[in-house]
């Protein structure tokens, strides 16, 4: 008789596990993957690695950071979209995810209806510079050289429709000028152009920050709607009247239908991250706050930019430019 208890008491129990497999085996029970839209070794990959290493302790589960770079930053992303939506699959949402769909001539994704939005994290600092020998020594200098010399001009960034792409091409826009573009794989990369004598200036986060700081480069304005706390000399293109804003928040987003356990549990953890005094470390080295949004106010927030950049691309007149 015993025996016969104890077998339907457990064939029971595996009948309530067959009904409730999420139940039986909690999240995240392996590691989770995160794609980087931007190369290994740069400002963003290090930014990541200390926000995966701060979420591990949360976790309990290693996150990988993976890069993938391309197409002005939308690689990681768009790679993610066939993933299960388990929650073991991440990537980052640069802010190229909402302007080059407005861009390409067939409209490949949808930012709102591909994805999951979870958590917005952080945002870039922006500037512009030249050679410490430039002749250029002021936006002034610039506009003035652009006018002269239309086209002739030459500023590279980290791709197509990122945002050091765009905020350039606003301020020109602006200026009535005309630019020449030269787009670089990554911040590395853009780096060696410049200090090559390959561009002329060069458009970017702050990964040009120790070339600044050594002399060697020299930076003529940043793109927030104030001066940064580190350049506080350096005016930024809104305050010298080129009506130019461009601070790039940037988050972590799953594949459409993502679990809500799986967003809970994610969410919390890099909400958690963003106060690890690695992290902080980390973005006060690159110069990037804090932007912190929970995935309710990142999914609207994604809605408004989504609509705000097809306008900014229309001005411009970008659409269908790639």
């Amino acid at each position: 008789m015993m025996d016969r208890r104890n077998f339907l008491r457990g064939a029971g129990g595996l009948a309530l596990c067959s009904q409730f497999p999420a139940q039986a085996q909690s999240f995240p029970s392996r590691a989770i993957n995160l794609y980087c839209a931007f190369p290994a070794g740069g400002p963003t990959d290090q930014v990541f690695r200390a926000f995966a290493e701060a979420a591990l302790r949360t976790l309990g589960q290693a996150v990988v950071v993976e890069n993938k770079p391309g197409a002005g930053g939308t690689l990681a992303a768009l790679s993610m979209r066939t993933a299960r939506p388990d929650g073991y699959t991440l990537a980052q949402m640069p802010m190229g995810m909402f302007r080059i769909p407005h861009m390409q001539k067939t409209q490949t994704s949808d930012p709102i209806k591909d994805f999951t939005y979870v958590i917005n994290l952080t945002g870039y600092t922006f500037g512009l510079v030249v050679p410490a020998d430039s002749p250029i020594k002021s936006i002034k200098d610039l506009v003035e050289f652009a006018k002269a010399n239309p086209g002739q001009f030459t500023y590279g960034s980290t791709g197509v429709g990122t945002s050091p792409h765009l905020a350039v091409e606003e301020f020109a826009s602006r200026a009535g000028i005309k630019l020449n573009h030269v787009p670089f794989k990554g911040n590395a990369d853009l780096m060696q152009g410049i200090v090559g004598g390959h561009v002329m200036s060069a458009s970017d986060s702050t990964g040009w920050a120790p070339y600044v700081e050594s002399g060697r480069l020299r930076l003529l304005a940043t793109y927030g709607s104030r001066r940064t706390k580190r350049w506080p000399e350096v005016p930024t293109l809104n305050e010298l009247g080129y009506e130019t804003v461009s601070d790039s928040p940037f988050g972590l987003a799953g594949p459409r239908g993502l679990d809500p356990q799986a967003i809970k549990v994610l969410h919390e953890a890099f909400r958690a991250a963003t106060e690890d005094p690695g992290v902080l470390r980390m973005l006060e080295r690159y110069d990037q706050p804090v932007v912190y949004m929970s995935p309710t106010e990142y999914t609207e927030w994604a809605k408004k930019t989504f609509e705000a950049e097809r306008q900014t691309i229309d001005r411009l007149g970008m659409k269908g430019s790639i």
